[in-house]
């Protein structure tokens, strides 16, 4: 029986593009000497399989949770073979990403992958940081290739420059980098689908250039997708001294950021399935019967559908977090 909420190990992934803020700043314990782009906090992925790293269930992957113990862990029957429904990662993007794209679910059998929508939460952003999101108006797929071919294909795309707090939703098709400067809580389907198109013409961890994708991308990018916007910043009191901002609203998941003051207490229960808490400022108390835990910046719980109902957050302080639950 699931009594309590799950706590994963981090999985730390060396990438071309990552640094040490993940260690430095956000409690995470990194290998030496290489540079850390990702952290994967709630994974079931055959590449990244979370496991639980206190507890009655320390020692248990996620797969398996899934496997025995599915219909309390999601609130409903579970298929066999069935895998936990969000991959959930940091990111710390020490140098540009590359311009990617992941495959929409009408396309990626084909294509031989499998289709990803996701967002971002950009916990901090350096001055100057920025995105690379969607089409600027009027670009074809001809000059696309075109642009491609000469290394100039940035001048493509919108450039929107973040800073902490903002937030961007990313459907599949939808053409994207992440720039440098940027630290993102990543919210997405479990997928690691993706094909990269550019990469800025640099060698990979190995010395030699980056794998890219470019037919696969072709077919899978929407090139109609001009007016991409951050997500708007709109609040409204759920609680005393509680503040909710509602980030996505999708079948796949929703997200809102909810910001606490000092003293005040909020429900953890958001639908009938599951519930992820990840901190991103202060810290809440997670308190579900007997059981109490911090949940701390950078720190991500999974509370099992079952036990979502009795659970509640406190805040000794000011803080925020973010809030995943089942989609619409």
């Amino acid at each position: 029986m699931l009594k309590a909420p799950l706590i994963f190990r981090s999985l730390p992934k060396e990438r071309i593009w990552g640094g040490r803020k993940l260690e430095t700043g956000w409690g995470k314990t990194l290998p030496d000497g290489v540079p850390v782009g990702e952290s994967w906090e709630i994974s079931d992925r055959p590449e990244g399989q979370s496991v639980v790293a206190e507890g009655p269930w320390a020692g248990t992957s996620l797969r398996e949770l899934m496997e025995h113990h599915g219909p309390a862990l999601m609130g409903r029957p579970v298929a066999q073979g069935e895998r936990f429904p969000w991959l959930i990662k940091i990111l710390d993007c020490r140098d540009d990403l590359s311009l990617q794209v992941h495959p929409p679910a009408a396309k990626a059998p084909a294509l031989g992958g499998e289709p990803k929508t996701e967002m971002w939460y950009f916990a901090d952003a350096d001055p100057g940081a920025q995105i690379y999101v969607g089409f600027r108006g009027g670009v074809t797929r001809e000059e696309f290739v075109r642009r491609l071919d000469d290394g100039s294909v940035a001048e493509c795309f919108h450039r929107h420059p973040i800073r902490s707090g903002d937030a961007m939703f990313l459907p599949s098709g939808r053409a994207h980098a992440l720039g440098a400067g940027n630290l993102v809580f990543e919210i997405q389907q479990n997928s690691d689908t993706t094909y990269r198109v550019f990469d800025w013409n640099r060698t990979g961890l190995d010395g030699k250039p980056r794998e890219l994708h470019r037919e696969p991308a072709l077919e899978s990018i929407d090139f109609s997708d001009t007016h991409p916007e951050l997500i708007p910043e709109f609040w409204t009191a759920s609680a005393p001294g509680v503040a909710v901002r509602p980030l996505v609203r999708n079948p796949l998941f929703c997200v809102d950021l909810v910001r606490m003051e000092s003293g005040s207490i909020r429900g953890a229960g958001v639908g009938k399935g599951p519930v992820v808490i990840g901190g991103v400022s202060g810290t809440v108390r997670l308190i579900v019967g007997d059981d109490r835990r911090e949940v701390r910046p950078g720190e991500f719980v999974l509370i099992p559908a079952v036990l979502v109902s009795g659970a509640r957050l406190e805040s000794a302080g000011a803080s925020e977090i973010l809030m995943v639950a089942d989609g619409l």
